[in-house]
């Protein structure tokens, strides 16, 4: 079976206006703005109006593109017609037709914030309605609407579209950051109260992974090279001298996770961030599924943690989301907040630990953003089934505490690194994600739309 999710943003109340139909369910408004690499499938190269050739790339050449409405648009068309000239910065090393036609995002990743800032106000500025003259709306630019034949040039379906990896992933960290789900993981293997590791309240727990294979979710011909994979597997789930066996996992599992790149200028070795420097590396989100091999997880994982049963597959999406576009949806996370008592005094009253000055965030908080995961059988006729719904706020540790963390040792943290919040889960069992807490453990059945019920195989 394949396991899919969405990211759903939810719409502002006063959504930017386009002159582009932007139907209501679709999640590239104007107040998104994604960032991606695409390739086409039509189209060598084409006449600018005034007749002239613009350079452009081969169709099958990817590219850096954003989303708006149904279209994947052409960054590096729009910057060879002169649209993104202005935002020429020789000061910030900034150079929109070479940048926007790299096969990556890496070198726009690694411009300051004001630059990715500034691109996606501009974006917004060529696509917005004239309509929208609202105060404090970013003012139109008409050249693109009045373009037709750069239109027809630089909009592409995506239904049509191939995605890619929009990145150079350098290094990759998966986290350990949702309460609710360690809390389920450590009552189902120590018992209720041991669930949580002494360490887990103090500090963001994370564990180095390999970048050499994640790869685009859906993306046709890569999806398909994901295989259950063989390992060392115990041989007696109740005792371990009995030692192990080879074969193939039998306890494949996803786990619903939100990444964030990495971006800005990497900080020089022996030089941690602070929390107000890596708020501004952070370059923007995609979803994210780690994909786990539970039993052969179980034989390895101590004394170091996860390793082969780690290593083999993980899918992120295609389209990076901003930072800036998550701003307007703001919130608590799910535990409200971290501390906020004199040390002496926490242990005495049962309550959470303050974070030690260098993790503590005085805008502490998370995105409200819905996920949820559904099971799509082999069989593509068959329904699909939802079996979770979860929310990025259920985070206890930040992606900024993260980050910060991460670099806490003086860890250089490079444009294009990939940092995982790990299984996000809510509290209700409705809300867990992974098929390890679903079933919890393989005890309790999990229907699909069509009558079929399995546990956590």
């Amino acid at each position: 079976m394949n396991t899919k999710r969405a990211l759903f943003v939810m719409a502002p109340s006063t959504p930017q206006k386009s002159w582009i139909d932007i139907p209501n369910s679709c999640d590239f408004s104007l107040d998104n703005i994604p960032f991606g690499v695409c390739s086409f499938s039509v189209g060598d190269s084409a006449s600018s109006p005034s007749g002239t050739v613009l350079p452009l790339l081969s169709a099958a050449t990817p590219r850096c593109c954003t989303a708006v409405g149904e279209y994947a648009v052409d960054l590096h068309l729009l910057a060879e017609a002169g649209l993104l000239d202005q935002l020429t910065n020789e000061q910030l090393n900034f150079h929109p037709r070479y940048i926007f036609g790299q096969p990556t995002l890496n070198k726009f990743m690694e411009c300051d914030k004001q630059v990715w800032t500034g691109v996606r106000n501009r974006l917004i500025s060529l696509f917005t309605s004239n309509n929208n003259s609202e105060e404090g709306r970013i003012v139109p630019d008409s050249r693109l609407h009045e373009n037709i034949p750069l239109q027809k040039l630089a909009m592409h379906p995506l239904r049509t579209t191939q995605c890619h990896l929009p990145a150079t992933i350098g290094d990759y960290t998966d986290f350990y950051s949702s309460r609710e789900h360690a809390t389920n993981v450590g009552i189902m293997f120590r018992g209720k109260d041991n669930a949580l590791q002494p360490n887990w309240l103090h500090m963001p727990i994370g564990y180095h992974g390999r970048s050499s294979s994640i790869m685009p979710s859906g993306s046709a011909g890569k999806i398909s090279k994901i295989r259950r994979p063989c390992g060392q597997l115990q041989i007696d789930p109740n005792d371990a001298t009995k030692g192990s066996s080879y074969g193939p996992c039998e306890l494949m599992d996803f786990e619903l996770e939100v990444a964030f790149f990495v971006g800005g200028r990497a900080n020089d070795l022996g030089q941690p961030m602070t929390i107000n420097e890596a708020k501004d590396r952070i370059f923007g989100y995609v979803l994210m599924n780690d994909w786990s091999a539970r039993d052969i997880q179980k034989w390895e994982y101590v004394p170091l943690g996860p390793f082969t049963s780690k290593n083999f597959a993980t899918t992120i999406s295609t389209w990076v989301v901003t930072s800036m576009a998550l701003e307007q949806f703001r919130c608590e996370t799910s535990a409200g907040e971290q501390g906020g008592i004199a040390i002496d005094d926490q242990a005495k009253l049962g309550c959470d630990p303050t974070p030690l000055e260098y993790l503590r965030d005085p805008n502490y908080g998370s995105y409200d953003v819905k996920l949820s995961v559904s099971l799509q059988p082999q069989s593509t006729t068959q329904p699909r089934t939802q079996i979770c719904t979860s929310n990025l706020k259920h985070m206890y540790w930040s992606s900024i505490q993260q980050l910060v963390h991460h670099s806490v040792t003086g860890c250089p943290l490079n444009p294009g690194d990939l940092l995982a919040s790990g299984t996000i889960s809510g509290k209700g069992s409705s809300n867990f994600g992974s098929m390890l807490e679903l079933s919890w453990k393989g005890s309790r059945d999990i229907v699909l739309n069509d009558g079929d019920g399995g546990g956590g195989g």
